[in-house]
């Protein structure tokens, strides 16, 4: 789904979902407490995919189908398949992240799902061979993220904050 403001097509992303955007397209996601956006793209190709990934595996997940775009482990999986199928070079492809902020007092690890999740998307895109390029992750506020394909910049507005650029 995409929306038009002015002469900009965003591409929008929600929770436990992923797109992908071309240049001179835009493409966001908003309500990141915990959950993290991971942002492959290729700089040459201008081609950029976004995921707003809410837990780290989806082995995790109870038998019979589940939404892999809700993963760390599978969304980036299919995310990365989606870009190389739209045009991205396999051996061009970067990440940048932001989100899994710390939203609760946690005493038990099991409540530290935003760090749990940064460290599964950082596994995952090691795994893949996929350099992670920069980064806006942890403290204790919710993110909204757009990412512009045809400069590679990440635009991160943070509650209380100024807008970041990474």
């Amino acid at each position: 789904m995409s929306s038009r403001i002015g002469q900009v097509n965003i591409v929008k992303v929600w929770m436990a979902d992923l797109n992908i955007a071309i240049a001179p397209q835009l493409i966001q996601t908003s309500g990141l407490g915990s959950c993290v956006s991971v942002v492959l793209y290729d700089e040459e190709a201008k081609a950029a995919g976004m995921a707003h990934i809410m837990l780290p595996s989806s082995r995790l997940h109870a038998s019979g189908e589940c939404n892999r775009a809700k993963y760390a482990d599978s969304a980036i999986e299919d995310l990365y398949s989606l870009l190389i199928y739209h045009g991205a070079r396999r051996n061009k492809v970067k990440a940048k992240i932001a989100g899994g902020a710390q939203m609760f007092e946690a005493a038990s690890s099991a409540l530290r799902i935003g760090p749990r999740n940064v460290e599964a998307v950082k596994e995952t895109l090691k795994k893949m061979h996929i350099f992670l390029a920069a980064e806006d992750t942890g403290g204790n506020s919710g993110r909204t993220v757009l990412f512009d394909p045809a400069t590679s910049h990440l635009s991160i507005r943070t509650v209380n904050a100024e807008e970041k650029i990474i």
